[in-house]
């Protein structure tokens, strides 16, 4: 998952980018309104965590601009202000969740995870496919009941082919996941991880493989019952 955070308090900021990256999530982060107006058109994040009060263009404005441009990215208002005028103001204006500060870090990563699983039209925190279970609110794979250790980025590329198992995934699509403004992340760097993850499940009943010309697939491995077709991207 890629998140937009746009925060100009430097110390929380940061805080909350490591918070967000120990989930396996992607944290691109700004500091004022008028660059998370034009960021947010893109379409490139899944949510946004959006300050209300930024230099520039306040979130207020900035988040009445994304919907009036009709970007239906999910958003949770941050803001100091616990005033019931306030949260009914950003909740009217499109957002669709808010929390105050002072929080605690637990509850704001709980309620982007609700965010992203309503978004998804998914109300369950599991993705199960074979024997392998991925618990999205840990992130923790499991397989036949035993911890599968990954890092963050291997979590976050399982998530995205077990999200789509048996249709074909770009690579465009898996660069655009994994990245983030702060760090390097090429085709290349693709076909490293991909590496590692069909390693890992070499002996899990899974693989990943390659569909030339258009990315890779995950299905369950030759012999084993419900073994998907690839099919490529519409």
């Amino acid at each position: 998952m890629r998140v937009l955070l746009v925060e100009d308090d430097r110390a929380l900021a940061l805080g909350l980018q490591h918070a967000l990256a120990s989930e396996g999530w992607r944290v691109d982060a700004l500091a004022d309104g008028d660059s998370a107006a034009a960021v947010g058109l893109q379409g490139e994040h899944d949510l946004a965590v959006l300050d209300i009060g930024l230099p520039r263009k306040n979130g207020m404005e900035v988040l009445r601009l994304w919907r009036a441009r009709g970007v239906r990215m999910p958003v949770l208002l941050l803001t100091a202000r616990d005033e019931l005028s306030d949260r009914v103001q950003g909740l009217d204006a499109g957002a669709d969740d808010y929390l105050v500060k002072p929080f605690d870090t637990p509850e704001l990563l709980a309620r982007l995870r609700a965010l992203h699983r309503r978004a998804m039209g998914r109300l369950d925190e599991r993705l199960v496919f074979g024997e392998l279970e991925l618990d999205l609110a840990g992130p923790e794979l499991r397989c036949r009941g035993e911890r599968v250790a990954l890092s963050p980025r291997e979590l976050a590329l399982t998530e995205l082919l077990m999200q789509k198992a048996g249709r074909v995934v770009s690579k465009d699509s898996i660069v655009g996941r994994l990245s983030s403004w702060e760090s390097d992340f090429s085709e290349n760097s693709v076909e490293v991880y991909v590496h590692r993850l069909r390693k890992r499940f070499a002996d899990l009943g899974v693989a990943i493989k390659t569909v030339r010309g258009f990315g890779y697939v995950m299905e369950l491995a030759d012999g084993d019952t419900g073994t998907a077709a690839p099919r490529a991207p519409a």
